[in-house]
């Protein structure tokens, strides 16, 4: 099925608008059609016709949070690009972007800069998908269609020592006239757990007999992604991963429960098979590729770091539902497994991207900047992988 279809579809979901269809998708089949918008942006361009674009004369300081759009709805912000000039290690994870719809209180997205374009673990590469992407050198983009009826402000916090020489950053939008009136409103939230807790650290492999008889029916103790309550559909996860052990990480389910159900209404069969990958990505020593780490980043889907299975490992994947976003009514809690049963000590960063009526449930407090930056913990188990 082309894109272009199956973005359609979405958008029949959010409120059967074909206009919002081709205002959001840049595919081919959609070019000829007239729009009934218009075109703006928001851009650290130097307003005196000079060269400073990046702010470079006005730099972050450290501990300062500054706005860097304000805008009027009825609007769609279609497109953030933005790359950042700093001496700071680590400030992809101390620099936190905060977006507020409607002149709400509480941001309906709140993350490190780095976890909300998947660089969860403080590191850039190159990757790309439908709404996000890294490009050379050091560029942060997203097309995540982000709706508004009256007000958007986004900001940016300095959170760590040192000065933010320059942040380039252009916001486009498009002007409507009116939006539909079940839209919903873009939302991300950030989590990590630096060690997930493990029942058990008596395993040497991930099929130990004592790994695979544990039973976790209700995923009573499972990392969450995101959680949220009123009405909308969740859209997406990137999710980093720091290894504390060896062997491979991802053996645990996902359970995503709807509308306050105490049992999942999805459960999945391993994290690499709700990442659209299959047998640990080469690393269960199945591989028809000639590469023990192959690497790959598809337009819903990807695994563009493969850091292999002994401890240190570093691993990111993501998974958009852009073909299907998995809708609620009153409540949603999108849980992975760390682990079988959650038997691994592995350190997670996820970001979830979803759509919701507002106002939205209060996310939970960021972690203080020295606990979000990844370090390996001693938490017991093997060291190595398979060999």
């Amino acid at each position: 099925m082309k894109l272009f279809t199956i973005l359609c579809v979405w958008v029949v979901l959010l409120g059967g608008f074909l206009t919002l269809a081709t205002a959001q998708t840049a595919d081919l089949d959609s070019l000829p059609i007239l729009r009934d918008y218009t075109n703006h942006r928001v851009s650290s361009y130097d307003v005196t016709g000079a060269n400073d674009d990046g702010n470079w004369q006005n730099p972050i300081q450290a501990g300062e949070t500054r706005t860097i759009a304000e805008i009027e709805g009825p609007a769609i912000i279609s497109h953030i690009w933005i790359t950042i000039s700093t001496p700071e290690q680590y400030h992809l994870k101390k620099i936190v972007l905060r977006m507020y719809w409607d002149e709400e209180i509480t941001p309906s997205v709140e993350a490190p800069v780095g976890d909300f374009f998947g660089l969860g673990l403080g590191e850039y590469f190159l990757y790309d998908s439908a709404a996000l992407s890294v490009g050379s050198q050091k560029a942060l983009n997203t097309f995540f269609p982000m709706p508004f009826r009256r007000s958007a402000r986004i900001t940016v916090s300095n959170e760590g020592d040192e000065t933010v020489n320059a942040f380039y950053y252009n916001i486009d939008y498009e002007r409507h006239a009116t939006l539909p009136q079940n839209i919903g409103y873009f939302h991300a939230q950030y989590r990590q757990a630096a060690p997930n807790p493990s029942w058990t650290t008596d395993w040497n492999y991930n099929g130990d007999e004592l790994v695979l008889e544990h039973r976790n029916p209700d995923g009573a103790d499972n990392y969450i992604i995101m959680e949220a309550t009123g009405r909308g559909h969740y859209v997406g996860v990137t999710h980093s991963i720091l290894q504390n052990q060896g062997d491979w990480w991802g053996e645990g389910d996902e359970m995503i429960f709807v509308d306050g159900g105490e049992m999942p209404q999805i459960v999945g069969t391993g994290s690499e098979d709700y990442y659209l990958g299959a047998w640990c990505y080469a690393g269960c020593g199945i591989n028809p590729f000639g590469t023990t780490k192959p690497t790959f980043a598809f337009q819903r889907f990807g695994n563009p770091m493969n850091g292999g299975d002994d401890r240190g490992a570093k691993w990111m994947v993501y998974r958009l539902h852009t073909e299907s976003p998995i809708t609620f009514t009153e409540s949603i809690k999108v849980t992975i497994e760390h682990g079988h049963g959650n038997h691994r000590a592995d350190n997670f960063y996820t970001v979830g991207y979803w759509y919701q009526t507002e106002p939205h449930q209060p996310f939970p407090a960021l972690p203080v900047v020295s606990d979000r930056i990844p370090q390996q913990f001693d938490t017991g188990g093997p060291t190595l992988g398979k060999r």
